[in-house]
């Protein structure tokens, strides 16, 4: 699974993804520090990664819908400290590498995992 680390995730956790299979990028090493959301979501969307970030704006799925990317996983806690966002990512990992991650959001908190999975089709069309 191809993960997009954005950059408010300290370096330090890249191995430690690499380690567990992931096929890591970052944000850092594409060049795209400070760029818009609105660009990140795009450049992992087109390029079929999943991103990792700790961003509550991209929980907003009217914005950025998780439905045509490979999924967007949202680290949540309440201070931003290396130790906890490890010990919450690593708890996450294996329902990372066997859920339904593709077009759905994962809000990853310490103690649960949130998923909002991809809006379901029907096939069938209104009547007038």
């Amino acid at each position: 699974m191809k993960l997009k680390l954005d950059e408010n995730f300290d370096l330090r956790l890249v191995p430690l993804l690499q380690t567990e299979g992931f096929d890591v990028d970052t944000v850092q090493d594409e060049g795209l520090s400070g760029c818009q959301d609105e660009t990140l979501y795009r450049v992992c969307r087109d390029s079929r990664q999943v991103l990792v970030t700790l961003d509550l704006d991209f929980s907003n799925s009217l914005r950025y819908p998780p439905e045509p990317t490979e999924g967007i996983v949202i680290v949540r806690i309440p201070r931003p400290v290396l130790s906890l966002v490890r010990q919450t990512l690593l708890s996450a990992l294996p329902m990372l590498k066997s859920g339904p991650l593709k077009g759905a959001l994962w809000i990853v908190e310490p103690g649960r995992i949130r998923i909002h999975e991809p809006k379901e089709t029907t096939g069938l069309e209104e009547s007038e």
